[in-house]
């Protein structure tokens, strides 16, 4: 097999996605159902967490603090993936997960989800926990040297 060969291989055949460059333009891009669902979630988000923001990140909705990713939700062909960017926190959450089909770092929701406001409220609390654990450990660290 040649070079040539190879790197034609490696090609994919699905039509190439949109890059997004903004959080709204990713949202009205969705049908309707799961634009309303994606826009319900990251509203709440926002709302509960007016120090939150949101943006691209990898073509997909992000939800960071201060450059730290505390959510992500996107969009696949039958369903929703929110992430709360950390295993920990899945785990963490697993018997109230246990509805969802959940992977180490998210899990899914339907693309009509009627919003567990509790329960998103509570991954992105525990989300801002460990993120102010690792910065409290990582001050630490720099005040000993």
């Amino acid at each position: 097999m040649t070079p040539a060969d190879r790197s034609t291989r490696r090609q994919s055949s699905s039509p190439k996605r949109p890059r997004f460059n903004s959080v709204e333009e990713y949202l009205v891009s969705q049908g309707p159902t799961k634009e309303k669902t994606l826009r319900s979630v990251i509203d709440l988000i926002l709302t509960q967490f007016p120090e939150l923001q949101s943006k691209i990140s990898w073509n997909v909705p992000a939800i960071h603090r201060k450059g730290k990713y505390v959510a992500g939700i996107c969009a696949y062909k039958n369903h929703l993936t929110f992430s709360p960017w950390s295993p920990r926190v899945i785990e963490d959450f697993a018997v109230r997960l246990e509805k969802y089909v959940v992977f180490k770092n998210c899990f899914q929701i339907p693309v009509d989800w009627e919003i567990d406001r509790k329960l998103l409220k509570d991954l992105v609390l525990a989300r801002l926990a460990e993120l102010d654990c690792e910065a409290l450990r990582n001050s630490r660290s720099r005040s000993r040297r």
